[in-house]
């Protein structure tokens, strides 16, 4: 049951990933998208509110100035100021017939007294007025028309007062004497009826022209014009009464919780407000309908996303599971009657063809192991007695090794180790050179034997050079000083290293050619150690530059350059460590011999690296004041 559940495994990470790898960029840009589109969809239905305050301010303007033209018009006609009573009352009548939103009209003389007054609502003859200290009076008597003073007559119904100076000369800007006032009452449900005809209540848009007192002049909905306490929202007043512009708009919550996009416009002539709005979720209907088809296409994608990801894993888990098969029979040591493996043309055919030559390895090297652990037990008990000698020998010199420093009692061990090493290593080496010269005369070389023993000769060169480093790091002899020029040393080192042809050499020397006094041997040896890292980190080729510059008075500067992959800068900073390394194999001493040798000459060694580009190691050497001999 167990390897049923582990078999199952990688099909449900392929599942898991495809749906990751459809839905989540799916998702993220449907959410975008939806935001952006919450966004923009209110701000442009502010702007829609705002245009339309805008367009129903001009056209209550337009419709306000077409009746005050009316009474101008008829106030100037030649005739009109000096007829008859009946002669003016058959004017009017004839006004009111032709533009019926007339409710009422008047005509005042000079002294503010009433002449003439003729009503829709009125059978008999209605009483004259004193209109003197009125303001439609007293504006009109100064040549200026007048256009206000709202109420609602019988109560209900919205009427504007409109009064223009009656005068005999038609001509604008005419001084001719004022002879009296040609007052009206004009019905506003024109208005009303433009705001309903334009505004349609199934998407529960409003409308509102009204006054800063909040008065109700129109309105989309006609029964809200209608009543005697007609008069706006609080939380619409607020808006318009705080406004900071002649239009505008925003969100605005009513009183019942509400949330409208609302826009209005100022009809400058009359100080009225032109106020629209519509409710929010209006405004995101297309939103509501995106998110519908986005969940859909989701659905979808989920639907898709399972079939084919169930296909895909079936089609990548089977030869798996027969490498998986397979593997657990060698693991058992079973090397014989193994599956036949579906090789397929891609890189999982390629793991099942390395599988099986690892097999066939595999099998070699188990019956190699099984001939090598019978030596080994051979060659165990002999090294367990050297051991035990040592160990002895090494437990005796301890407690004089803790009392002295470090670095001294490193010297002292890699010493002792490396000379019993390279004895044990000299007779190995000794006793191969008799192998083969034996072998190699009587002609019985084994061509598996042949490579062997050229692999016990690699490793002993390997492991002597291994001493070497060891013993030159932990070594401290006498300096020996020479001044010498820091070109012609430099070129020295680069003439004599065994460059291959796939690595080009660029020499850059200060033609300040300074001189400096150093050991020459240690120095060579940090340098070639710097050298033989730049060349191993360009296996394919490469450039290497060596270049010397003269700092300042006081320092002269080695550069050993490379192109390689570059040192990553966790690497950088633990480098120059003694025993780190990040290579297979070796001691992790190569650049701490260059640091101590530096060190002992009062210089410094500094790494700087480009991940992808190169390295470039610099090192800093005092500058000797006195010229080297001749």
């Amino acid at each position: 049951m167990e390897e049923v559940q582990n078999r199952g495994r990688l099909s449900l990470k392929l599942l898991f990933w495809f749906l990751s790898i459809s839905l989540v960029p799916v998702g993220i840009m449907g959410w975008h998208l939806v935001d952006t589109s919450l966004t923009v969809l209110k701000d442009v239905s502010i702007r829609n509110q705002e245009a339309t305050a805008r367009r129903f301010a001009e056209a209550t303007t337009s419709k306000l100035a077409g009746f005050s033209d009316v009474l101008r018009e008829t106030a100037r006609l030649g005739e009109f100021a000096d007829t008859t009573t009946p002669q003016k009352e058959q004017y009017l009548l004839r006004v009111m017939q032709l533009n019926p939103a007339f409710l009422e009209l008047s005509v005042i003389n000079i002294f503010g007294q009433e002449r003439l007054r003729i009503g829709r609502f009125s059978a008999e003859n209605l009483e004259p007025r004193d209109l003197y200290s009125a303001p439609p009076f007293q504006t009109a008597i100064q040549r200026q028309n007048y256009m206000g003073s709202l109420e609602r007559l019988k109560g209900l119904y919205p009427a504007l007062t409109i009064s223009v100076p009656i005068t005999e000369d038609t001509a604008e800007g005419s001084t001719a004497p004022v002879k009296g006032v040609l007052m009206g009452k004009v019905s506003l449900a024109a208005l009303t009826n433009m705001l309903k005809n334009e505004i349609s209540s199934k998407d529960k848009r409003e409308a509102i022209i009204a006054a800063p007192d909040g008065f109700i002049v129109s309105h989309s909905d006609p029964d809200m014009v209608y009543r005697i306490d007609a008069t706006i929202p609080q939380a619409v007043q607020k808006v318009l009464t705080e406004r900071k512009g002649d239009t505008g708009g925003g969100e605005l919550m009513l009183g019942d919780g509400t949330v409208v996009l609302g826009g209005y416009a100022l009809i400058k002539d009359v100080n009225w407000l032109v106020y629209v709005q519509q409710p929010l979720e209006n405004a995101y209907v297309a939103v509501r309908t995106m998110r519908s088809e986005i969940a859909q296409i989701l659905l979808w994608v989920v639907v898709i996303t399972v079939l084919l990801s169930l296909a895909i894993a079936a089609h990548i888990t089977l030869p798996i599971r027969e490498l998986t098969f397979s593997a657990e029979q060698l693991t058992v040591g079973q090397f014989e009657d193994l599956p036949e493996l579906t090789l397929t043309n891609d890189e999982i055919g390629d793991l099942g063809q390395s599988f099986l030559q690892m097999s066939e390895s595999l099998r070699d090297k188990t019956d190699e192991l099984v001939g090598a652990k019978k030596m080994l037990e051979k060659l165990k008990n002999t090294l367990e007695t050297r051991v035990k000698a040592r160990t002895r020998e090494l437990d005796a010199a301890q407690d004089e090794l803790v009392t002295k420093e470090r670095l001294a009692a490193m010297g002292q061990m890699a010493s002792v180790v490396g000379h019993e090493i390279r004895n044990p290593l000299a007779v190995i080496n000794n006793s191969i050179f008799f192998i083969k010269t034996k072998l190699g005369k009587s002609h019985q070389m084994n061509p598996k034997l042949d490579r062997h023993v050229k692999m016990i000769e690699s490793e002993i060169q390997q492991a002597n050079v291994i001493i070497n480093e060891i013993l030159t790091y932990s070594r401290s002899r006498e300096l020996v000083l020479k001044a010498t020029s820091a070109n012609k040393f430099l070129d020295d080192v680069l003439s004599v290293y065994p460059f291959q042809d796939h690595i080009k050499v660029v020499r850059e020397f200060d033609p300040e050619d300074a001189a400096v006094r150093i050991d020459q041997d240690e120095l060579r040896q940090a340098l070639r150690n710097i050298i033989g890292n730049a060349v191993e980190v360009m296996p394919t080729g490469g450039t290497l530059t060596a270049r010397t510059k003269v700092v300042d008075k006081n320092w002269v500067r080695i550069d050993i350059q490379d192109t390689g992959q570059g040192i990553p800068p966790e690497v950088l900073n633990k480098m120059f460590a003694p025993f780190y390394t990040t290579k297979a194999r070796g001691t992790g001493l190569g650049l701490a011999v260059v640091q101590k040798a530096l060190g002992r000459i009062d210089g410094k060694v500094e790494a700087f690296s480009e991940v992808g580009k190169g390295s470039v190691f610099r090192v800093y050497i005092p500058i000797y004041k006195q010229p080297p001999a001749v």
